[in-house]
C-alpha cells in the first residue's frame, strides 16, 4: 500500500492588488511615528526582498469556507471519486471566516463542517475538523491524514489549506503588502500505484520562538486596542528559519533514504522570495552540493503570501503545468517544506 495525491485543486481569487495599490497607505512606524521614507521607496525596497510584484484578494462576499469549498470540490473532481467515501477533511487556516470589515473570527461551527456540508456528504463517518498549524498547516493536515491511512483508520482524506489574511492585516504595517487570500485542496488516499509520502518531519520551536508571530494592536495608535491584526517580527523569524529549516529538510529527506541527486522539486512555503532562496542555498550546501536550476518553482510573485494555501496551490499549478518553465515528471522526487507561527517547520518526500 502507497499514500499518493490522487487530486487536487485550488482557488485563486479575482482581486488583483499590486504593489501600486499600496501608494495611498499611511506607513506608520511600531510606535505610531509617520514612515520616513515615501511609499515608492517602499514598494521599490519590498519587490526586491520579498518579490511579490502582486497579490490576490477574495471578494467581500467571499469568506474562507467558501473558496476551501471551491478548492475541495475541484480536487475531489480531480481524483474522480465519491466524496461519500472520504474518511477524513481536514482543513487547515489560522484566523477562521472574518467578513469583510469584521473584527471578529468565526469558527462555529468548524470550516472543516462548512466544506462538508457545502459538500452535500451525508455520511456521519466522514469526519471534518480543523487544524491550527501557522502557515506549515497544510502539510501537517498532510502527515496526520498519511498516519491515519497507515493506520489503517482510514483509505480516503481531504486536506484542505484556506485564508483570507487581507481581512487581518493592519493597512498601517508594511508587512500587510506579503500577505494574500487563497485556497488550496488534495486527495490523499491509499493505493497500489508506486510512489507517494516516503517520510515526513514535523517539530514546534515555542521555548523562545512562540510569539515570533502574534496578533497585536494597529501601529495607528488612533484605532481600538481591543482590535487586534497579523504582527510578526521579520528578522527573527528570517535568522529562525534560515538556521532550522535546511536541518529539517535535510532530517526528512535522509529518513527517506533517498539521495540529494534525486530531488527534482522543493515546494517551499511562498513566504519571501529572498528568504526562500536562502533556505534552499543552505540546505544543498549541507550535502555540500551546488542548488540545481529550476528546483524551486515560484508563485509568491503574482500570489503572494496565502499562508496555508501557498503549498497546496503552488503544487496544484505545477502538477497541471500551470507554472512557467517548470514541469513535474512521473517518478520525480519532490519536497514539501514549510515554516511558520508557533514556531512550526515541516516537511514531507514524496515521489510523483
Amino acid at each position: 500500500m502507497n499514500i499518493r495525491i490522487t487530486g487536487s485543486g485550488s482557488y485563486i481569487p479575482t482581486e488583483r492588488i499590486t504593489n501600486l495599490d499600496f501608494a495611498k497607505h499611511d506607513f506608520l512606524n511600531e510606535d505610531g511615528t509617520k514612515y520616513p521614507f515615501s511609499n515608492d521607496v517602499v514598494a521599490e525596497k519590498f519587490l526586491e526582498i520579498t518579490g511579490i510584484q502582486e497579490r490576490r484578494y477574495a471578494t467581500d462576499d467571499l469568506l474562507t469556507s467558501d473558496i476551501a469549498f471551491i478548492a475541495a470540490d475541484r480536487a475531489i473532481k480531480d481524483a474522480k471519486i465519491d466524496p461519500e467515501t472520504l474518511d477524513y477533511i481536514i482543513l487547515a487556516h489560522n484566523f477562521g471566516n472574518v467578513k469583510k470589515g469584521a473584527i471578529q473570527s468565526d469558527i462555529l461551527p468548524s470550516l472543516a463542517s462548512r466544506v462538508k456540508h457545502s459538500l452535500k456528504i451525508k455520511n456521519p463517518k466522514c469526519v471534518a475538523y480543523d487544524i491550527l498549524f501557522g502557515c506549515p498547516g497544510w502539510i501537517e493536515g498532510v502527515i496526520q491524514a498519511y498516519a491515519f491511512i497507515k493506520a489503517g483508520m482510514a483509505k480516503k482524506c481531504l486536506v484542505i489549506g484556506a485564508e483570507t489574511l487581507s481581512r487581518v492585516v493592519d493597512v498601517h504595517d508594511r508587512d500587510s503588502m506579503i500577505y494574500s487570500d487563497g485556497a488550496g485542496a488534495t486527495i490523499i488516499e491509499s493505493t497500489n500505484e508506486a510512489g507517494g509520502i516516503l517520510a515526513h518531519e514535523s517539530a514546534t520551536f515555542a521555548y523562545d520562538e512562540a510569539y515570533y508571530l502574534y496578533f497585536g494592536n494597529s501601529y495607528n495608535k488612533s484605532h481600538d486596542e481591543n482590535v487586534r491584526y497579523i504582527k510578526m517580527y521579520g528578522r527573527k523569524i528570517y535568522e529562525f528559519a534560515l538556521s532550522n529549516v535546511p536541518k529539517a529538510m535535510k532530517s526528512c529527506l535522509d529518513k527517506s533514504g533517498y539521495d540529494i541527486s534525486n530531488l527534482k522539486k522543493v515546494l517551499i512555503h511562498q513566504a519571501n522570495e529572498k528568504m526562500d532562496d536562502a533556505i534552499i542555498q543552505r540546505f544543498f550546501k549541507l550535502y555540500k552540493e551546488k542548488t540545481p536550476e529550476n528546483v524551486m518553482p515560484m508563485s509568491i510573485h503574482k500570489l503572494g503570501n496565502s499562508s496555508v494555501a501557498t503549498i497546496p496551490t503552488l503544487y496544484d499549478l505545477l502538477s497541471k503545468n500551470k507554472i512557467d518553465n517548470q514541469l513535474i515528471n512521473k517518478g520525480d522526487l519532490i519536497m514539501f517544506a514549510s515554516v511558520g507561527a508557533g514556531m512550526n517547520i515541516n516537511a514531507f518526500i514524496y515521489q510523483y
